[in-house]
């Protein structure tokens, strides 16, 4: 990367990191989205290979950049729905779901991906394979391990 690009990319940062975040924070209503937002905006700004004309057409590129940046966060929001841990644990009043829910977060990653796509998304095994770039016999072995897994710890919790 070139010195003069770093040194635009320095500007620019300061110029109009707050504005962005602004921005970022009032569209997402996240602060963490919004950093995430904002940082996309200028990895973008790295990548771009144009040239601006002046200073407030580099500045009206970052804000179209940060607003469609946002929208696709809201949209992956929309289509992917998530619920963060405590609030998941609220929702399971006996101790039983409880068990259940601490014994899913802690299976390791590969099975959980198997298993949300399967059971919570409703793929098949061979487009979980397609998604996942693995054979449709690794997907049915890690489904069968998830719940080989979980039916023994699962079975330990409820003795």
């Amino acid at each position: 990367m070139d010195e003069n690009k770093d040194h635009n990319l320095e500007q620019a940062f300061s110029r109009y990191y707050q504005m962005l975040y602004k921005i970022s924070v009032i569209m997402l209503c996240n602060e963490h989205d919004a950093y995430d937002a904002v940082q996309e905006t200028f990895v973008r700004y790295l990548e771009y290979h144009g040239d601006f004309q002046d200073e407030e057409h580099e500045k009206a590129w970052l804000i179209r950049v940060n607003i469609n940046v946002c929208k696709n966060f809201l949209r992956f929001h929309r289509l992917h729905p998530m619920e963060n841990y405590e609030s998941l644990t609220l929702k399971y009043h006996t101790d039983e779901e409880a068990g259940l829910m601490d014994e899913l977060f802690a299976l390791s990653q590969k099975y959980k991906e198997v298993l949300i796509l399967h059971y919570i998304e409703g793929y098949t095994n061979a487009e979980i394979a397609g998604i996942l770039q693995i054979s449709e016999s690794a997907v049915k072995k890690r489904l069968e391990r998830a719940r080989n897994e979980l039916r023994t710890k699962y079975g330990e919790l409820k003795d």
